[in-house]
């Protein structure tokens, strides 16, 4: 399987802003998901549980049971290969672009 065929589904999950919001509360440590549930009052426990599913199925999040709470945490790695992969690579040309484009209107008179 190629890097761009297991990187689709993590761009998949990150595509939807309820999605990107989980993971935002997850950094601050793992969350049960009937906090996660209360914490979105807009939607209902299945509509939250769907996220969760889609978010796991592109490993973004562990869940563990424990007794009859299911702790979800936050899984970075994907995002760290996102960035490696997609966002490092070009962050660096931009870099380049912009100390270029600097230096030529350093060199402009006024």
């Amino acid at each position: 399987m190629s890097s761009e065929s297991t990187d689709d589904p993590v761009f998949k999950a990150l595509a939807h802003h309820r999605r990107r919001e989980i993971l935002d509360l997850l950094k601050d440590g793992p969350q049960t998901t009937g906090t996660l549930c209360e914490m979105f009052p807009q939607m209902d426990r299945c509509t939250v549980m769907l996220h969760l599913k889609v978010l796991q199925e592109a490993d973004l999040l562990i869940a563990r049971k424990e007794g009859r709470e299911r702790w979800n945490h936050l899984n970075s790695l994907p995002i760290k290969h996102i960035y490696d992969r997609w966002i490092s690579a070009y962050a660096g040309h931009s870099l380049s672009i912009l100390d270029r484009l600097k230096g030529d209107l350093d060199g402009q008179p006024e």
